[in-house]
């Protein structure tokens, strides 16, 4: 895919990205665009390289090769002498994480914290918010994802739904410019799921820009304006929902999704 000359409109660029663990090569090369107010679904099956890509666009895990933009900054990395992988502006790297919400598989709450004080940590440490200000948010948010009354339980107290929902609240608590979502359904019992997309999808008719790995099929050719099927560390295909998942064209891709015909 052709990297665009103009990055204005980008909210994320991800160009030619590498990454291997030991010999397993697990990214071939893989670019793609996300403009402000998109919301791009990453789909395959398990192994196919979705979470490390997920991952590199934030430098949880390092691209070996390529580079990262959100919006006009350029993440990039180098190796050290021992061959370790590290983000070559870790300044840089601070200033850029701070713009994006990360929602992990496995909510990833502090436990002897409570609801409340999980939400309000990011914005009074990194944003530097008064406490006052930062719980106000933060029951707003609360609010939002429906579990305002659960502000001074623990995660203990809270089901998977629930913890998953006061995850996403905290990320938002940061005012994110791109929220990144890593198959944030997996861990939860099937009941459970609905409420989450719920308000994943709330999220995407807000208008905000999202990226989500994902193996709930209907709900990403629902939510999605631009999707993406990995296979084998590389981008098998991409487009609109309508060409990835009704009209697939690529072998692969039809035979993945075979269970939704």
């Amino acid at each position: 895919m052709t990297a665009p000359t103009d990055t204005t409109t980008y909210a994320v660029q991800v160009h030619n990205i590498h990454k291997a663990f030991a010999d397993h090569k697990v990214l071939k090369g893989i670019s793609f665009q996300a403009q402000q107010g998109d919301v791009l679904s990453i789909i395959g099956a398990s192994g196919s390289g979705k979470s490390t890509l997920l991952r590199c666009i934030n430098h949880l895990v390092v691209p070996d090769q390529g580079d990262v933009h959100i919006g006009n900054d350029i993440l990039r990395s180098h190796a050290k002498r021992d061959g370790t992988m590290v983000s070559s502006d870790p300044k840089l790297l601070e200033h850029v994480r701070a713009r994006l919400g990360m929602v992990f598989q496995n909510f990833n709450l502090w436990s002897h914290r409570t609801v409340v004080q999980n939400v309000i940590e990011g914005p009074i440490q990194v944003k530097r918010v008064t406490k006052a200000e930062a719980t106000a948010y933060a029951l707003h948010l609360l609010d939002k994802v429906g579990l305002a009354h659960k502000a001074d339980a623990y995660p203990s107290e809270l089901s998977g739904g629930q913890q998953q929902r006061v995850a996403i609240a905290r990320a938002l608590a940061m005012d994110p410019e791109v929220m990144l979502f890593d198959e944030p359904t997996s861990a939860l019992d099937p009941e459970m799921v609905g409420e989450v997309l719920r308000v994943i999808r709330q999220l995407a008719e807000e208008g905000r820009t999202m990226i989500l790995v994902t193996h709930e099929m209907q709900f990403a050719r629902e939510v999605s304006n631009h999707a993406i099927f990995m296979h084998n560390g590389l981008c098998e295909e991409s487009g609109t929902p309508a060409e990835v998942f009704d009209h697939p064209t690529s072998t692969r891709l039809q035979q993945f999704l075979q269970p939704l015909a």
